[in-house]
């Protein structure tokens, strides 16, 4: 696992550069996703104007303004919490305090603040003045669709994270009532879904205001949205940040996370030996002392606890099926013995990698939303299908992670899999009234 740059680069080339703390790789993978769907959207968009669907709008802005005050106070703001965290971060974060726990706290380095925000507001003054006319005047500017993906990826970006954190505290109410800040300014924790309903929202809201049609931008925005996911879960997997299975009972792993098969008594046999862990949620909070919340993978008994017997194919590496996450960054799991970095643990018990089997079936079902893009004539259509690819994918995967139990109609249902079935049913909808227009209008 590479938990950030850091460990990544130590495997790789052998150097310990301590600064590379600072780049989480979950947090730089989803980064990735964002960019992926900025060009994919931007391409589609470009694609649907040059067929006449989406239309310029012409807006007014005042050229040749001196810099303001408000314009001066941002850029120090925004240098100041830049420079009092980023080199607070790299001069005076101590050792046994992670990145993230560092970045949410009140430390930081003042006099970087200071310097980095009067840079800014140099900057920021030099360029209004460098453009200032001895009498500002007002030119129309002509924008299409397509010169707003930056605004629409900041939106989907900001409401993404509010979303996927608000959904996960609603789904993890006694993580939230046990230790209220650590869960909401925590690094992990996202809701997938809780992120793309109030990110969709925000972003609709932002393009009926400027005049896009919702039903175009959509089906543009399909296929972002799946590659987005599919990279985006890279990060899970390569940092390991708890997104994974329930526990492959096929497999054991022995105290440094390497796995071999097993058979059921010596899966059981392992499962007892570290009772303690499967029965009470563990939180680290120093060395090797631990408090004790209730999670989703709090049970009741050791026969309560899940897993599924599933042996793979020999030509293909054990972690493809069954996964114990060393050095993950959840710090989660038994120490490893003989290392001493932040990360020293693995899960006492291989898992199924669903964050990798999610990055694959995304990939796919992009390529095939890819391929059939220019087919799908029927506005609505191609975001009703993913819509529905989404939904099905999001509620398979579910069947092997380990996630709170609803009760809906008799079924005992996770959030994400009620989700997906409404997302499911609206995509069907979608198709279904978007076909029953364009047959009228034809």
């Amino acid at each position: 696992m590479y938990p950030n740059l850091y460990y990544f680069f130590k495997d790789l080339f052998g150097v310990q550069w301590k600064a590379l703390n600072l780049f989480n790789t979950f947090g730089l993978m989803v980064a990735m996703g964002f960019v992926s769907a900025a060009i994919v959207l931007s391409s589609e968009l470009k694609r649907k104007e040059k067929q006449g669907l989406l239309l310029p709008r012409e807006e007014a802005i005042t050229v040749g303004m001196p810099a303001s005050f408000l314009d001066l106070f941002v850029n120090f703001v925004t240098g100041f919490l830049f420079g009092y965290k980023l080199f607070g971060l790299m001069l005076n974060k101590p050792d046994e305090v992670s990145a993230q726990t560092y970045i949410f706290s009140r430390e930081g380095n003042l006099f970087a603040g200071i310097i980095l925000g009067l840079i800014l507001i140099g900057v920021k003054w030099w360029e209004k003045n460098k453009h200032k006319l001895k009498e500002p005047e007002q030119r129309n500017v002509r924008i299409w669709p397509h010169d707003r993906v930056g605004d629409i990826i900041i939106l989907g970006l900001i409401f993404g994270i509010l979303g996927a954190k608000l959904f996960d505290a609603m789904e993890n109410l006694d993580e939230l009532i046990a230790d209220p800040i650590g869960t909401i300014f925590s690094g992990g924790g996202l809701a997938f879904y809780g992120g793309l309903i109030l990110a969709t929202i925000a972003i609709c809201w932002f393009a009926y205001r400027k005049g896009i049609k919702l039903v175009h931008l959509t089906d543009a925005a399909a296929p972002a949205l799946m590659i987005a996911y599919a990279v985006g879960r890279i990060g899970c997997q390569v940092s390991g940040d708890g997104d994974w299975g329930i526990y492959n009972s096929a497999y054991v792993s022995d105290d440094y996370g390497k796995v071999k098969e097993c058979t059921q008594p010596e899966f059981d046999q392992e499962l007892r030996k570290f009772a303690n862990y499967h029965l009470k949620a563990r939180v680290l909070d120093s060395g090797n002392v631990f408090t004790y919340i209730p999670t989703a993978r709090t049970f009741t008994s050791l026969e309560a606890v899940p897993r599924l017997a599933v042996k793979g194919p020999s030509f293909l590496p054990k972690w493809m099926i069954a996964y114990s996450y060393p050095m993950n960054v959840n710090k989660d799991g038994k120490k490893i013995p003989g290392c001493n970095e932040e990360h020293c643990r693995a899960l006492p018990q291989p898992v199924f990698p669903t964050a990798f089997y999610e990055t694959i079936m995304c990939t796919l079902l992009f390529l095939m939303m890819w391929a059939y893009r220019k087919r799908l004539k029927i506005p609505g259509v191609m975001f009703g299908l993913y819509l529905i690819l989404n939904g099905f994918e999001r509620f398979f995967i579910e069947k092997i992670r380990v996630n709170h139990l609803y009760t809906v109609l008799g079924f005992h249902l996770s959030q994400a899999e009620i989700i997906a079935v409404f997302l499911i049913l609206s995509g069907v909808i979608l198709i279904v009234v978007a076909k029953m227009r364009f047959s009228r209008s034809a």
